[in-house]
């Protein structure tokens, strides 16, 4: 088993336990990454458009779970009331890749990673897509793209003309991966991707105290470190995962809910 890297967000890559490989974002490196940005305008709907090109792409360069693989059974059963949520629509799959990670996209896609549904329970595999999903409503996911497109080396062909934005190449989405994976939330905005998780749980009727128990399963997966190497390059961006385990289970004390023994 690998060294295991740890850190809840979306588009964060992380390691896992089980023996698949790792997710595939790129397959060249971003010469031009560093350029000054152009100005371009893209509106909301030009960035569905890429983020659903980005997706098609993500889907047909990752390992996409059969329907008959248990995670992906696993899955679907977790997700089969959410297909329309919160005015909504989304769409689930696995991607059979060792990452303990999921993501969700401004076009209401949402990939969880093998490494991830290996990790954790169900109801903590459900937080963590709640938390996802709280990016997407939030508008973090659609606005971390718009940066992204904004700043890589595809500003020099982004655009929108004529109301219609250019199609990418295969290795212009390769190169957007990479944007995308070095992209990162800021603390407010993974904390309020916190209580949209707690909130969600809630709504399925799932005690929210698995919010607190999947960031305490981060934790221990991190081996409880926050700081220093590679763990602080990691957790930098984000709250410090200890805190959020102890705030979202002060939350679900004081809601009246008691932690699940298991």
């Amino acid at each position: 088993m690998g060294t295991k890297h740890v850190v809840l967000g979306a588009a964060a890559l992380l390691m896992a336990s089980v023996s698949y490989g790792q997710i595939k974002i790129n397959t060249k490196s971003v010469g031009a990454a560093t350029k000054a940005v152009k100005a371009v305008t893209l509106s909301n709907e030009d960035v569905i458009g890429y983020t659903k090109e980005y997706i098609e792409w993500m889907d047909a360069n990752n390992p996409v779970a059969p329907d008959d693989h248990e995670f992906a059974v696993r899955l679907k059963n977790l997700t089969k009331d959410l297909q329309n949520y919160d005015g909504l629509d989304l769409n689930f799959k696995v991607y059979l890749v060792r990452d303990v990670n999921a993501f969700a996209c401004a076009d209401g896609s949402v990939r969880v990673c093998a490494g991830l549904m290996d990790a954790m329970s169900d109801n903590e595999v459900l937080g963590v897509i709640g938390h996802e999903i709280g990016h997407v409503k939030n508008t973090d996911s659609r606005d971390a793209f718009k940066t992204a497109l904004m700043t890589s080396a595809l500003k020099d062909g982004v655009s929108s003309q004529g109301g219609t934005a250019a199609a990418l190449s295969s290795s212009q989405l390769g190169e957007l991966g990479e944007q995308v994976a070095n992209m990162s939330f800021s603390r407010k905005q993974e904390s309020t991707a916190d209580e949209y998780g707690y909130k969600f749980l809630k709504d399925n009727n799932v005690n929210p105290w698995y919010m607190s128990m999947a960031f305490e399963r981060l934790v221990e997966l991190s081996g409880g470190a926050s700081d220093g190497g590679l763990a602080k390059k990691l957790f930098s961006s984000h709250p410090d995962t200890q805190k959020r385990v102890e705030e979202m289970a002060k939350k679900a004390e004081k809601d009246g809910f008691e932690k699940p023994t298991e």
